[in-house]
């Protein structure tokens, strides 16, 4: 089943709403969303592909990934993770890094909330994304964060 990429801008609360249905049961797509070895098969799109370099799914745990170009490129990112509600819902601060894990202040963190749902259609995840500034949001759109991010969406729906 191919649902479309619902993917909201709003500009005046710094925020980003993004909102998917996946033609399988809820465990199914958590797992997709917080298993590494799960998470390293759609999360960058291609031809970048994601390694993590480690993950610890617990409330103040983190992962720590890099998106891989083409020509051998890496660029780190870093979720802390927070409050985790098993198959419902889990949140996390996001943050550019280098390989080591040191925050990159360049960039402004984002906090992350992922929801999910069983529904009649399979499962409906949900995730709200807010920026500290709108500045912080269009910097983050600037670099080809809607487009990537929608297809790592649809690379997980052609897994699933």
């Amino acid at each position: 089943m191919e649902s479309n990429i619902v993917f909201n801008k709003d500009f005046d609360a710094n925020s980003v709403y993004v909102m998917k249905v996946y033609d399988a049961d809820v465990s199914k797509v958590w797992d997709y969303f917080t298993q590494s070895e799960l998470l390293d098969q759609w999360w960058a799109p291609k031809p970048w592909k994601c390694e993590t370099v480690k993950q610890d799914f617990s409330e103040g745990g983190i992962w720590h990934y890099a998106m891989v170009g083409p020509d051998g490129e890496k660029m780190y990112g870093k979720v802390t993770y927070g409050e985790i509600m098993e198959h419902r819902s889990f949140d996390g601060v996001d943050a550019f890094c280098d390989e080591k894990g040191n925050i990159n202040e360049d960039f402004a963190q984002a906090k992350w909330l992922f929801g999910f749902t069983g529904t009649e259609e399979g499962t409906k995840v949900t995730i709200n994304i807010h920026f500290p500034t709108p500045e912080a949001m269009k910097q983050q759109l600037e670099m080809g964060f809607e487009e990537g991010f929608k297809t790592g969406l649809s690379q997980l729906d052609e897994i699933i």
